[in-house]
Order: structure tokens, then sequence, then C-alpha cells
């Protein structure tokens, strides 16, 4: 299926998502903990798409959204947003996010956002 990297500041969540994810036949090829690490990580891994939490330390969802939109304006990117975030999510769809989903997660939300972000 898909490689992806998961992006979220709290290792819980990157764990219930890489659970998720990879139950779902798809491959993690990287984390990272905020947004900076994230464009790196993109930029190292060229991954098929990437859950982007919205709230990090360094760099937020919303700007490393458009960090790596900058280096390649065809990433698939989802964001992961917390309720009541929906003007940061609106900030992150205009940036070039593809989706979102809202924590916490589900899983039938999280596989059925992927495989819709990757036409699957």
């Amino acid at each position: 299926m898909a490689k992806i990297l998961v992006v979220d500041d709290a290792a819980f969540m990157r764990m219930m998502l890489r659970t998720m994810l990879t139950e779902a036949g798809h491959e993690i090829i990287g984390e990272a903990a905020n947004g900076l690490e994230a464009v790196n990580a993109y930029l190292t891994t060229k991954p098929d798409l990437v859950t982007m939490d919205i709230t990090m330390p360094e760099l937020d969802g919303v700007g490393a959204v458009k960090e790596i939109r900058g280096h390649d304006p065809a990433a698939r990117i989802i964001m992961c947003s917390a309720m009541g975030q929906k003007a940061m999510v609106v900030d992150a769809i205009s940036a070039g996010a593809k989706d979102f989903v809202v924590k916490p997660f589900q899983k039938d939300r999280v596989v059925e956002s992927v495989n819709k972000v990757l036409g699957l």
C-alpha cells in the first residue's frame, strides 16, 4: 500500500496512528515530533502521504504544510486536529492539506481519509 510519514508531537498519538495504518496495510516510513522534523523527514523519505498534527513546537502543522508543499506541490497531507481547531483546519486546507481527521482518532475515519487522499 502506501508509505506514510506520521507527524505529531505526542508519541502516544504517533503510536496510535502507526498501529491503525499498519493494520490497514500501509507502511510507516518515518515519524516526526514537530514541523521542522516533518519537513526534513519528508525531504529524505519522500512518503506517499503525511499525517500532520496542527499544534506542535518549533513549526506548527500549517507552517510545515506550506514548507512541504513549497518543495513538492503534489504532496498529500492529512491534518490531524483536536476538536475546536476549526479555524486552523481551514488554514491547513488553504495551505494545501488534502483532508483532516479529528482527535480522538477513529480507525475507520483515519483509514477512509488515507484511502480517499491516495485515490484507493
